[in-house]
């Protein structure tokens, strides 16, 4: 998959850019503004929680700070979606480059896990109070809109209540309102199972109506996928690049339970680290495996990918290569493990293919129901040559490969982004059917499709629309694997930018991540 810096040097070329703008940028001049806070998720040491800041006036903001006090024995932890700095118990959020801009009514979020239990007090956002500032002639704009429950009918949503004189808070989907209300509760029934939604909430009073609430999303119970395993859709993840989310958040607003998290390379010769660098069971994606499966989720760690120096061409052997992800699987006990086979190191070196589908056959013979993944590029018509190689010794070897996963993109896919992946995945089909013998039914359920969400590095767009139709698609025929790169970039930034912390189209944030959670 590309959109994939070098790491080690990108991730701290970001970090200097960030301090470096942080220390060196003015606050911006004081504007009409709201920061909503709102706990997340909470245990017996700390919290996890976030701020909501929205543009109450009828002209655009460029930039916002907001700035909050934590109680003695409280101190600021990992934070996303902003610069944080704390000095003392102050604590300062900046905007990053691409969520300062705010329209107006529009607003953005920034989270950050504290250790303690004491909420933030004195908050100031661009210089006046956090609770402030709204339309002068309504309500100001409700925050902390959160999913309390879902049903295979109904989905129950929650919010906090705002300050000043209010008649009721309208619940809407899209333009359409959903529910009127004189609480801060509501449950919206009568919806389809496994179905996707989401909604906006704001308040109004007898002068008007408040700006929408951000959005959140959730999907109905009831979700059914060909008999696939929950580990079916799985989108990539990857701790350390592109503004990583919370896990935590993005299950809670999504439904989606696994992710193949990103990426196990060489560390020196045959021995595996995250990135090939961090240590196997230490770090940011240690941690990130560790909430995951604190919220009832669990993960596909994914070995290789485009960058980097992998563990194909460095291990001497198909026994020393699985000697290696055996010490992965071991780390954590896992039920899946991803070969991202994609850079011409080992995709076009045939003495690794063959090192690959060695140990992976070794994998499965020491670990009875583990299942393995390889992921590979194609053209819009099937595998390439070094793909069909693939499949054919995947055969010829007894490999026992579970699932053969395309990555659909980077591979001129042109203006139809779904007629070209339906294309590719269909070349894939006949390949499994000629090289293994299976029918076409067989065939899909030993199929995967990795895609990349929003604008590919060759401008290719995949809207949320189109991804939905490829989920269908791909659900209808029951293919074992349904996933995306990457969470990272699930989030809005309209204009074309092709970059590693969102999309670079309009679109609701994790809504692909919705899209892909009810495939299985």
């Amino acid at each position: 998959m590309k959109l994939r810096f070098p790491r080690a040097a990108t991730f701290a070329a970001a970090l200097g850019a960030a301090v470096v703008a942080a220390t060196l940028v003015a606050p911006p001049a004081a504007s009409a503004a709201t920061a909503a806070f709102v706990r997340t998720s909470s245990w017996s040491s700390g919290y996890e929680a976030k701020f909501t800041v929205t543009n109450n006036t009828s002209a655009s903001i460029g930039s916002w700070d907001v700035q909050f006090d934590l109680p003695a024995g409280s101190s600021l932890g990992t934070f996303w979606d902003a610069t944080m700095t704390s000095a003392g118990q102050h604590v300062t959020a900046v905007n990053k480059s691409w969520n300062g801009a705010l329209a107006p009514g529009a607003s953005t979020s920034f989270g950050f896990v504290v250790a303690g239990t004491g909420d933030p007090t004195n908050c100031t956002v661009n210089g006046g109070s956090c609770t402030g500032g709204g339309n002068p002639s309504g309500p100001a704009t409700p925050g902390g809109l959160r999913v309390t429950g879902t049903t295979g009918a109904s989905v129950s949503l929650a919010w906090n209540a705002v300050s000043g004189t209010v008649t009721g808070y309208r619940v809407y989907e899209g333009g359409t309102v959903k529910a009127t209300v004189t609480g801060t509760s509501t449950t919206v029934s009568g919806l389809a199972a496994c179905s996707a939604h989401s909604y906006t909430v704001a308040a109004y009073n007898s002068s008007g109506e408040s700006a929408k609430s951000p959005a959140v999303s959730a999907t109905t119970t009831g979700c059914t996928g060909g008999g696939n395993a929950p580990m079916a859709a799985a989108p990539y993840l990857y701790p350390g690049w592109g503004d990583p989310p919370a896990p935590a958040t993005v299950m809670g607003a999504t439904g989606i339970k696994w992710f193949t998290i990103a990426f196990v390379l060489s560390g020196g010769g045959c021995t595996p680290a995250w990135d090939g660098s961090g240590p196997l069971t230490g770090g940011a994606h240690a941690s990130t495996i560790a909430a995951i499966r604190a919220a009832g989720g669990d993960v596909i760690p994914s070995f290789g990918g485009w960058s980097g120096n992998k563990l194909g061409p460095n291990c001497s052997s198909a026994s020393a290569l699985a000697g290696a992800y055996q010490q992965v699987i071991n780390a954590y006990g896992l039920k899946a493990i991803d070969i991202d086979i994609e850079n011409s190191d080992e995709f076009e070196n045939e003495a690794v293919q063959d090192r690959i589908l060695g140990a992976l056959k070794i994998v499965k013979q020491n670990n009875p129901g583990i299942k393995t993944i390889v992921t590979f590029g194609t053209t819009t018509t099937g595998p390439s040559y070094y793909g069909t190689r693939l499949i054919n010794q995947a055969a010829a070897l007894g490999a026992n490969i579970d699932t053969f996963t395309i990555m659909p993109f980077d591979f001129a896919g042109g203006a139809n982004m779904y007629q070209s992946t339906v294309n590719a995945a269909e070349g894939l089909k006949n390949a499994l059917k000629s090289a293994f013998g299976w029918s076409d039914a067989t065939a899909y359920t030993h199929m995967g499709i990795s895609g990349m969400n929003g604008l590919s590095d060759q401008q290719e767009l995949t809207t949320p629309a189109t991804w939905t139709q490829i989920r269908d698609w791909a659900k209808a025929r029951g293919l074992s694997r349904f996933t995306f790169w990457a969470v990272n970039r699930d989030r809005p930034c309209p204009g074309g930018g092709v970059v590693a912390n969102c999309s670079g189209i309009a679109q609701n944030t994790w809504e692909f991540t919705s899209i892909t959670a009810q495939y299985s």
